[in-house]
This record gives structure tokens, C-alpha cells and sequence, in this order.
């Protein structure tokens, strides 16, 4: 088989894959939030991430946090959630979680994949960072709810691949 034809088996089996810019504010409390936006389309999703907690000693840093990430398309106001891994302080960097021992089941659980559901797969590498006053002008023209949460902003490359917001629909319908 040549690898064009086999480039296109991938892709269907992975689903399609959005890539773009996004803007990330890492709060204080350990919490993200901001936008993805999708390129060459221009279509804006929400980004909320909320910091899972690890039950027992977790030998990966101190930087190495297990989040619950829930990407929002406004258009059709509908949501998918994925666990991700997120590494970095200041300067974060997203990916998928590969094992998630060391937290609660559930926690486990969400990691690994259902039967027949698509896995969805988020990675992410700040270019830019902004901190202080940089960091409160952004916020304050492209997030103004977050104002004076004293957040730091990430910016940079984004991927995500299997996001299927009609499966969501069709999960839901059942």
C-alpha cells in the first residue's frame, strides 16, 4: 500500500484533525481557561480545564498535572471532554495523558478509552508567554470575566484530532 493511501486510512480512523492558535489563561487555583481557534476557518471554541487530584505520590514533578479539559463549541453549544496531561508552570505544554496510575478510578476510567468511542487527542506548546501587565491587557480585551485574577497567559500552536461534537449528540440522544 503507498503511504498517500495509507495517510487516508489514518485519518479516518483518527478523525479530523482541527489545528490553529490557541490563547490559554492558567489561573491561580490551577484552573485554564480560553479559546482554540481553528485555522484557516476562523471558528472559536471554548477551552475549560479543571486540575484533577492525585491521590497518591506522584513521581512525575512537581510541574506534572492531570487536567479535565472540556472543549465548547459555541456554535452548536455543545461540549466534549478529554483528560490531558499538563507539564510546565508558567509556560505550559498539553498532551495526552499515556497512563494514569496513581489517581482515583474514575480519574482512570475517563483516561481510558469506551468501546467504539473515537479517542480525542489535544496537544499544545506555549510560544508565548505574558505574565503582569502584559498578561492584563490581554485578558482584559479577549477575556475580560477573568479581570484581575492575576492569570498568566499562554499562546500558542494547538491540535486536536477526533473532535466529534454529532457522536456527543448521538451519545446523549441514547
Amino acid at each position: 500500500m503507498d503511504e498517500e493511501r495509507e495517510g487516508e486510512i489514518e485519518k479516518k480512523e483518527e478523525g479530523e484533525v482541527k489545528e490553529g492558535v490557541a490563547s490559554i489563561a492558567l489561573l491561580p487555583c490551577g484552573s485554564i481557561s480560553g479559546h482554540f481557534i481553528h485555522m484557516p476557518l476562523s471558528i472559536c471554541y471554548g477551552l475549560h480545564g479543571t486540575e484533577l487530584a492525585c491521590e497518591t505520590e506522584c513521581s512525575r514533578g512537581e510541574d506534572y498535572r492531570l487536567m479535565k479539559l472540556t472543549i465548547i463549541d459555541y456554535n452548536r453549544k455543545k461540549e466534549q471532554t478529554v483528560v490531558v496531561e499538563c507539564k510546565g508552570h508558567d509556560a505550559a505544554r498539553i498532551n495526552d495523558v499515556e497512563h494514569a496510575h496513581g489517581w482515583e478510578e474514575d480519574v482512570i476510567g475517563l483516561v481510558e478509552e469506551k468501546h467504539g468511542k473515537k479517542k480525542v487527542s489535544v496537544s499544545f506548546e506555549c510560544e508565548t508567554l505574558k505574565a503582569d501587565q502584559a498578561a492584563e491587557d490581554h485578558i482584559r480585551q479577549f477575556m475580560p470575566k477573568l479581570a484581575g485574577l492575576d492569570a498568566v497567559i499562554n499562546i500558542g500552536p494547538m491540535k486536536i484530532t477526533g473532535l466529534d461534537f454529532t457522536a456527543v449528540e448521538e451519545e446523549h440522544a441514547n
